[in-house]
């Protein structure tokens, strides 16, 4: 049986789970960059009868799908993936199975994002390093409007956080309720409201085609000039124009962005000119402990589905 672990840039999947249960006859085969197109998938992928896929990285469209004729199941890290065509997996009789994942990781990282953004710890440590002691002013973040776009498991676990820290969180998504909001310990605002009274907007939306650009030109036009915008979940929520233009007209005080429209971003891309930001390359979802966890998950569904049963279908 041969097993392809795909985007794995730390080659970090192989330690992460007991692989040799699966016994001497399996290879598993780690790809750590991203494919080129889809004829560099089909070439690299052709002979394999297993794909472990990252959540969202190569495509699986119904072509691929089509092109891969060895291939007999699929495993996505989570319980979702937009990049897998499940009605064509279907068509062809191939599983598709997930894993869970930990909801914490994302919410510290975006925490951590607007941390670096308020008291400005990227550029303080560099005037440090420099020799310059004290380079600016930050900013408290008690007292301070919390504003979530989206409140499912991230975002209430966000707007707790928020309290802990004497914020006021506030909400909205297009199907929030004054009592759930409440229930993931929010009160619910208006889009507009939100994006024109927080200090801190923070975004938790699945990405679909009704969310893409939730946050537009209009929105970031109505942000305060001291408030910052965080992104650690889908960057076709937000209109990247429309931020860039922002940031270097300086309207809104700056930007955390774990998740960007190419990812790997390209060395040359404008986002990394784009001041007043705190850049991460998608780690939201990159711990030890979400490794244990996905890929030992993935493990067990491969030996279940080995064994004749299936574990976590998805399709």
């Amino acid at each position: 049986m041969k097993i392809a672990l795909l985007d794995d840039p730390l080659d970090a999947a192989r330690t992460s789970a007991d692989w040799e249960r699966l016994g001497p006859d399996a290879e598993i085969v780690v790809f750590e960059r991203p494919f080129a197109d889809r004829a560099a998938v089909l070439a690299a992928l052709g002979g394999f009868e297993v794909i472990v896929a990252m959540r969202e990285r190569t495509p699986l469209d119904a072509e691929t799908i089509a092109g891969l004729g060895a291939l007999r199941l699929i495993v996505t890290t989570g319980m979702r993936n937009a990049a897998i065509d499940l009605a064509a997996a279907r068509a062809r009789g191939i599983p598709v199975c997930g894993t869970e994942m930990f909801p914490s990781p994302t919410a510290e990282l975006a925490w951590g994002l607007i941390l670096a953004l308020a008291r400005r710890l990227p550029e303080q440590q560099a005037s440090l390093r420099r020799g310059t002691w004290q380079s600016a002013l930050g900013t408290m973040l008690a007292g301070k409007r919390l504003g979530l776009v989206g409140l499912g498991k991230l975002g209430s676990r966000m707007a707790r956080i928020g309290a802990a820290f004497e914020m006021e969180p506030v909400a909205w998504s297009p199907n929030l309720t004054d009592e759930r909001a409440a229930a993931g310990g929010a009160r619910r605002v208006d889009k507009a409201e939100l994006f024109a009274t927080s200090d801190v907007i923070s975004l938790h939306l699945v990405l679909s085609e009704r969310s893409r650009g939730v946050v537009g030109a209009a929105e970031i036009g109505a942000m305060k000039p001291s408030a910052y915008l965080v992104n650690t979940s889908r960057a076709g929520l937000v209109d990247a124009e429309a931020l860039g233009a922002a940031l270097r007209a300086g309207t809104i005080a700056g930007a955390g962005l774990d998740v960007f429209a190419g990812e790997p971003l390209p060395p040359d891309d404008p986002v990394l000119g784009w001041p007043n930001t705190v850049l991460t390359p998608h780690l939201g979802y990159v711990t030890a402990e979400t490794w244990r966890l996905t890929y030992g998950q993935a493990l067990e569904d491969i030996e279940a589905w080995a064994a004749g049963t299936l574990l976590r279908r998805i399709d």
